[in-house]
């Protein structure tokens, strides 16, 4: 079975970091582009960042330079370092995993998803 382990999430001051994780199984995490969505309170949920299975990335606008997207093959674990946080990225953050192997399309079309972790940024 594909399992999505999203951890790492907690409070954090305006400003902080944090790195987030996604453990991977049941399937070849190295053939499959990844990707972090989040869903703020009353929000949709949007795209944060993809990363290909050749290592390629994208990233949403309001993340780029502050949010970084990389992926241990060897350790089947996916991980968004963020940093200069800010209130505005208080947010649910969840792994995905695109339903095409070894495609890069964006947006993504993910279909499994990790349960989520959460984010507060919060002074």
């Amino acid at each position: 079975d594909v399992q999505l382990q999203a951890s790492g999430g907690g409070l954090v001051q305006p400003g902080g970091s944090l790195r987030l994780s996604c453990a991977a199984s049941g399937f070849p995490f190295d053939d499959y582009a990844m990707s972090w969505y989040r869903q703020a309170p009353g929000k949709e949920r949007e795209l944060v960042a993809i990363i290909s299975s050749a290592g390629g990335t994208y990233y949403a606008k309001s993340m780029k330079g502050r949010f970084t997207i990389s992926r241990d093959n060897a350790k089947s674990t996916l991980y968004l370092q963020m940093n200069s946080l800010k209130s505005e990225d208080t947010a649910v953050y969840y792994c995905a995993k695109d339903s095409v192997r070894n495609r890069w399309r964006i947006p993504p079309e993910s279909d499994y998803w990790g349960q989520g972790t959460l984010v507060t940024v919060s002074s």
